[in-house]
């Protein structure tokens, strides 16, 4: 494909201090146990944000992680688009207070919301700016302090969720052939699901925040159908197969539908990048925190094809294809 694309320069994450085992959620009370959260959802723990510590704080070190990493400064950056589900008020978006926090006079920024897959999301509007020209530097943030909005006395929800926050930096390519950038995005939605996974609260409906609820079976079954479709749905956009796929980085919900979406995709486990056991599920901070971490350890090689996929309350899916 050729055209104007974005291309990752920079990328960055960062995890609150406080560590949750297992354990330590039935130390708390809760009628859970190590053996049982491993066992439906190979979680062994979880960041947890400290009082006082919003999501503006966790998106603001992932930012200046990936800028460091690009080498960008605040001057140079033409957006930010901050995709979360659990902002720190209700208006002003989120994204002006980490736009303030670094510095940035000019440009814009903005919230984006469609929880698990709200990265996504945020990566197709990011990469449509920067191919239509009306930017040139993209900062594109997923953050969460997804632990404010929990039950703690639903052990089916509480046990699943941790904080984070993660970050790329889009610049412009020129999408010659075999030049890294995003080679496609790809989005989706059904509102008829919006009962299986929501949260029961909100400024118009109950002036409350709300707790999550989900029907967890139903969204299982769901979320192994849509992510192998959004996955082929990218493969056939590109017409790659799974064969060139170097690595999937799917939304950390849980290692079973992990483990279930690969086999769709005949993809084996050393090809998928897997954090969801030292993280949690961090909804719209989980592609970015695995992406991150990957690209850490030094896992991605100059050319290789990333597979990004990620599904969340809405219900809301969708999928990206990456030349490193």
């Amino acid at each position: 494909m050729k055209g104007v694309r974005a291309r990752v320069l920079g990328w960055g994450s960062y995890l609150p201090e406080r560590i949750v085992t297992n354990d330590d959620l039935a130390r708390q009370g809760i009628d859970t146990s190590d053996d049982w959260i491993v066992e439906r959802t190979g979680i062994r723990r979880r960041h947890i944000a400290a009082a006082g510590e919003c999501t503006s704080d966790l998106a603001l070190r992932a930012a200046k992680r990936a800028l460091a990493r690009a080498g960008i400064g605040p001057a140079e950056i033409d957006l930010i688009v901050l995709a979360t589900t659990t902002p720190d008020n209700t208006f002003p978006a989120t994204a002006t207070k980490v736009q303030a926090a670094l510095g940035m006079t000019g440009g814009a920024a903005f919230d984006l919301q469609a929880v698990c897959a709200g990265f996504i999301y945020a990566l197709a509007v990011a990469n449509n700016f920067i191919r239509v020209g009306q930017a040139e530097t993209v900062l594109v943030i997923g953050a969460e302090t997804f632990s404010r909005i929990l039950d703690w006395s639903d052990r089916a929800t509480c046990v699943l969720f941790g904080d984070g926050a993660g970050a790329l930096v889009l610049g412009r390519s020129d999408g010659a052939d075999g030049a890294p950038g995003i080679l496609s995005t790809h989005i989706h939605s059904d509102g008829r699901r919006y009962g299986l996974l929501y949260v029961d609260g909100g400024p118009s409906s109950t002036g409350e925040a709300g707790h999550v609820r989900m029907k967890g079976r139903e969204v299982f079954r769901l979320a192994v159908t849509l992510l192998a479709e959004a996955a082929e749905e990218a493969l056939g956009a590109n017409a790659l197969s799974a064969d060139d796929i170097a690595w999937l980085i799917p939304h950390q919900a849980n290692k079973r539908i992990i483990d279930a979406t690969a086999r769709k995709l005949g993809l084996g486990t050393d090809r998928v990048i897997t954090t969801v056991h030292e993280h949690a599920n961090t909804s719209a901070a989980s592609i970015p925190l695995a992406l991150a971490t990957a690209a850490d350890e030094g896992r991605f090689e100059r050319g290789q094809i990333l597979l990004l996929e990620g599904l969340g309350g809405g219900f809301a899916w969708g999928s990206a294809v990456v030349r490193w």
